[in-house]
């Protein structure tokens, strides 16, 4: 094998790493693997292009294997969208891979490996916030069922991915017994603050109210199917009639199998079946020609007291990006197959009375930490309700969970989740199941609404402090370079 097809082989196996770490398979030393490896290609890249192409290829792979799920809604009805499934991985997989060759060029480009410390987090930073963002597969997640997970509550993921590479990092940029000791201490000492965090932890209340999370378990081509939709609206009823009464009952994201304009009878049949306790529901609804992903709540009187309409919806899923521009250029079928909905105001608290206030995340909502501190006050407990069924039944739900338990340990809140298909679960605030359900099952769990901590420092700060310390930390590494160079 000549060296530069050695060379391209060590970069897909670094990618492997990196997917391996997270959801489903998680384990979490293969992002410490995949770090030394990465940086050790870099230092080997004999150019600025060279380099470039060592980044694409290590985030291709990655992406390619993590986001394997993304071909799964295209998949939903195959004769009409099938063909886009194999465009739209090669597509997001390359793409984002772009995020990865970026840093390493500029690392090579400056001389100066040591640089990728910064360099590599602030991008990853910038694919989680341009272009609306996508923050899915951050590395730092590969650590969530370990102590080290707790120092996002610090720092946040981007914090603590940039806290692994740097440690993962020293014995490659200082070849020596001592670069390898220091990144063991610096992992051990990470892990024993995740301890200590860990080891602080309120007890549930023996009078914490009492929250109903319900899983239909509706397959996405059966789920608007008439002949299927009324089997899965009984599950939902039947299970809120269960006694006994919970405080509190949450349905999953576009449970309601009609729009909200027009259930009447069925917003009587939920407060009926729910014996005078509030629910919380997802559907659909329009205002003329605007359509809307929302989740409303209805009080135990049967009268709707809030609606939330998600303010984050997927490109390509929930709306067509640059659609006027698609159609004028004759893709109008495009636009058609995709139609769309309209943007919510904004995060958004919702009043439960003696509950709290909840702060409301509709399915993509919670993968975006940046997002959790925009809502005005401090909420209770963070609400999550989703349809993961369009994720398919293997990596995609997996880690649209890990991600949400990441936003419990960064807010020092527990977090509720209701899904269609799974995985519903009720997490504390350091990001650990309490209890929950099976992928693919339907049911019900009745879970006592754990405590919120105080607030956290990410909670406070957000990406501020690590953004400030990326920024310091690059511009450490690039003096000795301009001194040489003057």
């Amino acid at each position: 094998m000549t060296p530069k097809r050695q060379h391209f082989v060590l970069c897909i196996l670094a990618g492997l790493c990196f997917a391996a770490a997270q959801a489903p398979l998680g384990l979490w030393p293969f992002v410490v693997a995949g770090f030394v490896l990465s940086v050790w290609l870099l230092k080997s890249s004999d150019c600025p292009r060279r380099a470039g192409w060592t980044g694409w290829s290590i985030g291709a792979s990655y992406f390619a294997v993590s986001l394997l799920w993304i071909v799964e809604p295209f998949l939903v009805d195959i004769a009409l969208t099938g063909w886009m499934a194999p465009f739209a991985l090669i597509g997001m997989a390359g793409g984002l891979a772009l995020f990865w060759a970026a840093p390493f060029w500029l690392a090579a480009r400056f001389g100066k490996p040591a640089t990728i410390l910064a360099l590599w987090p602030l991008a990853e930073y910038a694919r989680s916030t341009m272009f609306t963002g996508f923050p899915w597969g951050l590395n730092a997640y590969a650590w969530i069922d370990t102590p080290i997970a707790q120092i996002a509550a610090w720092v946040g993921p981007h914090g603590l991915g940039a806290l692994t590479l740097t440690l993962a990092a020293l014995p490659v940029l200082w070849c020596t017994r001592k670069g390898t000791a220091l990144a063991g201490f610096g992992f051990a000492l990470l892990a024993s603050l995740g301890l200590a965090r860990l080891s602080s932890a309120p007890e549930i209340a023996q009078d914490a109210p009492t929250i109903r999370l319900i899983q239909p378990n509706a397959p996405q081509h059966q789920k608007w199917d008439p002949a299927f939709a009324p089997i899965f609206f009984t599950r939902l009823i039947d299970a809120s009639k269960a006694v006994p009464n919970p405080d509190l009952i949450i349905w999953p994201e576009t449970s309601l199998p009609t729009w909200l304009n027009n259930a009447e009878r069925m917003l009587s049949a939920i407060s009926t079946a729910a014996h005078d306790t509030p629910v919380l529901f997802g559907a659909q609804r329009h205002e003329g020609l605007r359509a809307y992903n929302s989740l409303v709540h209805l009080d135990g009187s049967g009268d709707i007291q809030h609606i939330y309409d998600k303010h984050h919806l997927v490109p390509f899923g929930e709306y067509l990006p640059l659609e006027a521009l698609l159609s004028r250029l004759g893709m109008s079928t495009l636009t058609e197959t995709f139609g769309g909905f309209t943007a919510g105001m904004g995060p958004e608290l919702i009043d439960l009375g003696s509950l709290g206030k909840a702060l409301a995340l509709i399915c993509y909502e919670a993968v975006f930490p940046h997002q959790m501190n925009s809502s005005e006050g401090r909420p209770r407990f963070l609400l999550h309700v989703t349809n993961d069924a369009w994720f398919g039944t293997w990596s995609g739900p997996q880690q649209h969970l890990v991600q949400a338990r990441f936003r419990a340990i960064e807010q020092g809140l527990p977090l509720v989740r209701s899904a269609n298909t799974g995985i519903s679960a009720s997490i504390d605030a350091h990001g650990r199941i309490l209890q929950s359900l099976l992928l693919g099952t339907d049911g019900y769990i009745d879970t006592a609404l754990p405590p919120k901590l105080e607030r956290t420092l990410y909670a406070r700060f957000g990406d501020n402090l690590a953004l400030l310390a990326l920024l310091f930390l690059l511009c450490a590494t690039l003096l000795p370079y301009r001194s040489v160079k003057e």
